[in-house]
């Protein structure tokens, strides 16, 4: 066995629960407007809806608990949302971030857009705010070695906590 042989093979992390999201039919539309508009709160990981926004968790988390809160306005601009439509927006961003504090007690967290392909947004034509809780230390050898992020919670029970602790602050 070559050396080459050897270092690709111990680049393997298995992970079969993630086959369900490279196999499942992707959605027609737009992904925030879809999971808006659906009743099915539970299965889409929406945690809390508001007015004008609604949060709901990533499914490709960089983190466990990593939420997204979007506006229900389709747009790619932030400067196009009217003023209560952006402060309900940051309203639930601080529930969200209260309701993680709550029941994940992380040591920080990194709040942001990426507005536009070249800010690296994966959905451009609708902006959406991302929150990832942070611990010391939760960035370990995986993603330097194999270019590989270890999320150690399920969607289902980060879902399930963050419901409860979102529905205490309604």
């Amino acid at each position: 066995m070559t050396k080459n042989q050897k270092t690709s093979r111990n680049k393997i992390l298995w992970a079969p629960w993630r086959i369900r999201y490279i196999l499942d039919e992707k959605e027609d539309g737009c992904l925030f407007c879809n999971k808006a508009q659906s009743d099915d709160d539970l299965n889409n990981h929406v945690i809390a809806r508001s007015e004008h926004s609604y949060a709901l968790l990533n499914i490709y988390p960089y983190n466990s608990g990593h939420m997204m809160v979007a506006p229900y306005r389709h747009t790619a601009e932030l400067e196009n949302l009217p003023a209560e439509e952006v402060s309900d927006l940051m309203l639930l961003v601080q529930r969200s971030i209260k309701a993680l504090k709550e029941t994940m007690e992380p040591e920080g967290f990194n709040v942001g857009l990426n507005l536009g392909r070249s800010a690296g947004a994966g959905v451009v034509d609708h902006l959406h705010i991302h929150i990832v809780p942070r611990w010391q230390g939760d960035t370990n050898f995986m993603p330097v070695i194999s270019d590989t992020d270890v999320v150690p919670q399920s969607l289902d029970a980060a879902c399930s906590l963050l419901r409860e602790a979102m529905d205490k602050r309604t």
